[in-house]
């Protein structure tokens, strides 16, 4: 038995060298003490958009060592890192086409009210502050609100390289099971949202003919209903051809709303098309399937116990308030 684990732990030490090895980890801990000396000059913030683009590169960058690092204490200390490394090798295994792909995330409230409403609202704040500690430019370039709370759905623009690859993994329904606050009883209530994550792809990579699309504008609406501007610049485009409908309101520009718009449009026809080719589950999104039970990746427990499961890769953790708070890689596999 001893000498099994001792026969693992050199393959796994083995299997981080060579990771190491192909990602330059030595000479990216070079360049991180020079960003470090950068930012100790007192002229360092004088140029705000090159200290920005720095102070992000270092940012990304030692989260990066830092999780190697994390890996060879925990090798060090004689952990199992087996899943951990796997989940290192999914990110840094190349993604097709799309790998390097920006993100546009949409959650949709399904079955159950105001708390699937709610439900919809707590997973966009889970992926904004999944964002945020990556330190990732995010848009919110649609939102409808629900009448009582919560929102009925959203659209979220993630702008950083390779987001898409990273976040595929959330396609699909998620289930919550908690005491409803919503519930005069202190009932427990089920709810379910869909998230469906798509590439941003490049405008040549989809042609869509002009005559095919009905485009309207309307005033944009803020929290509450209250106009957010009198001129009419969110836009809703109509793809008659597939039926589908894409609106966009974030910006005050109807130009910068309409190119938003026919960008989310080009992503969705491209995972039709991919759908009608393959006639199965498609690479770029699973198959649709109701928002409800039965049909669920992903549960989160809050009630009558705690616990986070993934159904298709039956990794879970107890921890649903780390994951809740954007830490997706306790539940990933």
């Amino acid at each position: 038995m001893a000498e099994e684990s001792s026969i693992k732990k050199k393959s796994l030490s083995k299997e981080l060298e060579e990771i190491k090895e192909s990602i330059g980890f030595e000479e990216k801990k070079k360049r991180l003490l020079e960003i470090e000396k950068e930012m100790a000059s007192p002229y360092f913030w004088q140029n705000k958009e090159k200290s920005s683009q720095t102070s992000k590169e270092y940012s990304l960058l030692r989260q990066e060592l830092a999780k190697i690092s994390d890996l060879e204490k925990k090798l060090a200390k004689g952990e199992d890192i087996e899943k951990e490394l796997l989940e290192l090798k999914f990110l840094l295994t190349p993604f097709g086409k799309y790998g390097k792909s920006k993100a546009l995330l949409s959650i949709y409230a399904g079955a159950g009210g105001v708390d699937a409403q709610d439900w919809a609202f707590m997973l966009l704040r889970m992926y904004l502050r999944f964002c945020e500690k990556k330190s990732w430019e995010t848009e919110i370039i649609d939102e409808s609100r629900g009448s009582e709370g919560g929102i009925k759905s959203v659209t979220l623009e993630i702008k950083e390289p390779g987001a898409y690859k990273i976040l595929y993994r959330e396609n699909g329904v998620h289930r919550l099971v908690r005491i409803s606050p919503f519930d005069a009883e202190h009932m427990r209530h089920t709810s379910f949202a869909k998230v469906e994550v798509l590439p941003e792809i490049q405008p040549e990579e989809v042609e869509i003919k002009p005559e095919d699309l009905k485009i309207e504008t309307f005033r944009a609406k803020g929290h509450g209903g209250q106009n957010v501007q009198k001129l009419e610049t969110a836009v809703r485009i109509t793809h008659l051809p597939t039926g589908i409908v894409v609106k966009v309101q974030s910006e005050r520009s109807q130009y910068r709303n309409k190119e938003l718009a026919l960008a989310i449009l080009r992503s969705k026809i491209l995972v039709e098309q991919e759908q009608e080719r393959e006639k199965n589950v498609s690479q770029l999104k699973g198959p649709y399937k109701e928002i409800a039970w039965g049909n669920q990746v992903r549960s989160y427990v809050l009630h009558p116990y705690k616990m986070v499961k993934d159904h298709r890769t039956g990794k879970q953790t107890q921890d649903v308030e780390a994951v809740l708070d954007g830490d997706l890689e306790k539940i990933w596999a």
